[in-house]
């Protein structure tokens, strides 16, 4: 843990640099929203490509922002200019919106999603660092959790805009797509207008970043290993979809799953983050792997669609205990001047490993059966709870 000096002058700029970058997921993540849950449809019965360009599209979009995200934190921390990083990913993101619009084949949708992931990619680390740099280690948990909860809202909101517009502007997704840029837009405009770089008082000649591990401490490596084992077993949401669709939810019925696990995830990072902040993050984390092996357990064993009423706010549960709660475990293992690294390094391993984890997810599942991956992300989950657990047996074998 390393103790921060931070003086009573800072403490307003930092509320209002993490509610405004709050609202800036909120408004970035309406827009993504309102355009991801119909790209594959678009692609598929507009455009005419096979499903297996689909897949294609996503891994390279998703492959792309996550190797990003440590060189991204690292330069981040580096230049000490955080707020450069995050207005770029923001309004690259937005101008994918309109490459959308625009889309003649899937080559077009190709180069959107990448242009959309290079900027999430860009900015996702700067972004985590620049809202731990506004708080303090006793109010980071509380700011990331706040955080999470306006993002996540956005994500409620998004599917359910897109459900509506699908209707009276009768599929024009072009149209769609273009729409989706201005809360994109406005966002980048609340980011440039309302965050400020806060003072750092780390002075160039004593500022040397070398990329090693070697440089992070024992803690932050037994949770970053902890966290890529649980990466094996946590496969793409979109396997959540599937399951809802084995089990006779129409596409509807699965957005309105989706805004429902959004909706609890959303109201509960903010009081679970404060909750962190008081009680420490640690317990909260080892619960959300007991929770997230109940979980998907539940999703293998599930025999009927009236069960995933109740499987899916708790999936929305374990995200408000998980995602931004670890963030703020991390920015409190690692000093600021490599906090960027640190998160972005944590977001490329276990992002690379979740590729990964969605091909063995998808092999289970064509040969094993549905219940299969569902299963081995339960196993993968207690794991990684005992030995995060049990870390001695970890931090030996890191000597």
């Amino acid at each position: 843990m390393y103790s921060e000096n931070k003086s009573k002058d800072t403490e307003p700029l930092g509320k209002r640099n993490v509610k405004a970058l709050g609202l800036v997921s909120m408004f970035n993540d309406i827009a993504s929203e309102m355009v991801y849950p119909i790209i594959p449809i678009f692609l598929t019965a507009v455009l005419g490509a096979p499903v297996a360009v689909v897949g294609i599209i996503e891994g390279v979009a998703e492959a792309t922002a996550s190797i990003l995200k440590v060189f991204s934190g690292w330069l981040s921390d580096r230049l000490r200019h955080r707020k450069t990083f995050v207005a770029s990913g923001y309004t690259l993101s937005a101008l994918a919106k309109i490459i959308l619009s625009v889309a003649a084949s899937w080559l077009y949708v190709l180069f959107a999603r990448f242009i959309d992931r290079f900027g999430k990619g860009i900015r996702t680390s700067a972004r985590d660092a620049l809202i731990a740099d506004s708080s303090t280690p006793g109010t980071r948990g509380a700011a990331f959790g706040l955080h999470r909860a306006l993002d996540t809202a956005g994500a409620v909101v998004g599917p359910l805009l897109a459900l509506v517009l699908l209707h009276f502007l009768d599929n024009k997704y072009s149209l769609i797509f273009l729409l989706a840029s201005i809360p994109a837009f406005i966002g980048v405009g609340i980011l440039l207008l309302v965050v400020k770089e806060p003072k750092h008082d780390i002075k160039k000649t004593e500022f040397k970043l070398k990329f090693s591990l070697r440089s992070f401490s024992k803690p932050y490596k037994i949770f970053l290993l902890v966290n890529v084992l649980f990466a094996l077993g946590n496969s793409s949401d979109a396997f959540l979809i599937l399951r809802t669709q084995s089990l006779g939810y129409t596409a509807t019925g699965a957005v309105l799953l989706y805004v429902v696990f959004n909706a609890f995830y959303s109201l509960l990072s903010y009081p679970l983050g404060k909750l962190s902040d008081r009680f420490g993050a640690r317990p909260i984390l080892i619960a959300s792997f007991l929770l997230f092996a109940v979980v998907y357990a539940g999703f293998g064993i599930a025999g009927s669609g009236f069960i995933l009423w109740i499987l899916f706010p708790m999936y929305g549960l374990y995200m408000a205990m998980s995602e931004g709660i670890s963030k703020a475990y991390i920015s409190n293992l690692v000093p600021s001047e490599t906090r960027a690294t640190a998160i972005g390094l944590f977001y490329t391993s276990t992002g690379i490993i979740t590729f990964f984890s969605s091909l063995i997810a998808g092999l289970l599942w064509n040969y094993i059966g549905v219940s299969a991956p569902f299963y081995f992300g339960a196993v993968c989950s207690l794991i990684a709870m005992v030995l995060f657990l049990k870390d001695n047996f970890l931090s030996e074998a890191l000597n």
